[in-house]
């Protein structure tokens, strides 16, 4: 449970109650920084991006943090109880719902500034593409079956943890067994992100070359988004419903394997996002 709970919390930002708050607060200005970090926004750019997130945020405050909310409060609900694989994919569906809401309020801004960028911005954006994917390659592909079985341990472990509390080597001997077992492909993944990043590329030179209009670059823009969100039957959309289903499994027997102090400290966690949450919605 604790990776679904994390992505409906916010990611990250879960690291401490009070983290939720300065992470939050503080997202349109860092994730101004992470996207200049890709194309180098020009000065009408920086405005305009920054008054985009800054608007991203409030309609995010008003409008998705109650949904947040409630989906945490079902997450509460089932947290004290033995849980079903079924059960983890319909909060999986929330964090997807959730997620969709933000990429489609973004479709329109994005969209107004994709039309403006140049092709010195887009070559940078390539590079910067190039650089994550020589990391991704370096931190997964050119590993060996067993250290990158060891690294996603290594990664659910911490984040199970901080959301369980310490577990016992029972349960970390379950959680090795199950993570063993995946059908994670790592070269498959970054097929799939080279393919995805090079169809961007040749969206962005395409409205830059033929002049394209706002409007028409946000339905464009929307397609794109939707073709990532849901992906069209084949290969990928296969295995990726595969990891979907695979990861709602493994989240439902660790839970299952834990102990009433550890499911109490999971619904202790979550009662304290709810009022975080609340706390940043009536700002």
């Amino acid at each position: 449970m604790a990776r679904i709970i994390a992505a409906l919390a916010l990611g990250a930002a879960l690291a401490g109650c009070s983290a939720i708050k300065l992470a939050y607060n503080n997202l349109p200005e860092v994730a101004y920084w992470w996207l200049d970090g890709y194309v180098d926004f020009s000065g009408a750019q920086t405005a305009r991006a920054k008054d985009d997130l800054i608007a991203l945020l409030a309609w995010h405050r008003e409008t998705e943090l109650p949904k947040i909310v409630a989906a945490l409060q079902k997450a509460e609900a089932l947290a004290p109880n033995d849980i079903t694989p079924a059960q983890v994919c319909e909060l999986a569906a929330d964090v997807r719902t959730r997620l969709v809401a933000v990429a489609e309020r973004l479709d329109a801004p994005a969209a107004a500034l994709a039309v403006t960028l140049s092709e010195t911005q887009v070559q940078t954006l390539a590079r910067k593409y190039a650089k994550n994917d020589a990391d991704y390659v370096k931190d997964w592909v050119e590993r060996t079956p067993t250290q990158q079985r060891d690294k996603r341990y290594d990664k659910f472990l911490e984040q199970n943890e901080d959301f369980y509390g310490r577990l016992d080597n029972d349960q970390r001997d379950l959680l090795n067994r199950l993570t063993a077992q995946s059908m994670f492909d790592a070269k498959r993944v970054d097929a799939e992100r080279r393919k995805r990043q090079q169809e961007a590329i040749v969206l962005l030179r395409k409205f830059s070359a033929e002049g394209t209009s706002a409007a028409d670059a946000h339905a464009a823009i929307h397609a794109y988004v939707h073709r990532i969100a849901e992906p069209r039957p084949g290969a990928w959309r296969d295995y990726q419903q595969g990891m979907l289903e695979e990861g709602c499994r493994y989240v439902a027997t660790l839970h299952n394997a834990t102990r009433p102090e550890q499911r109490q400290k999971a619904v202790q966690r979550l009662r304290d996002y709810q009022t975080d949450l609340r706390d940043l919605a009536a700002k």
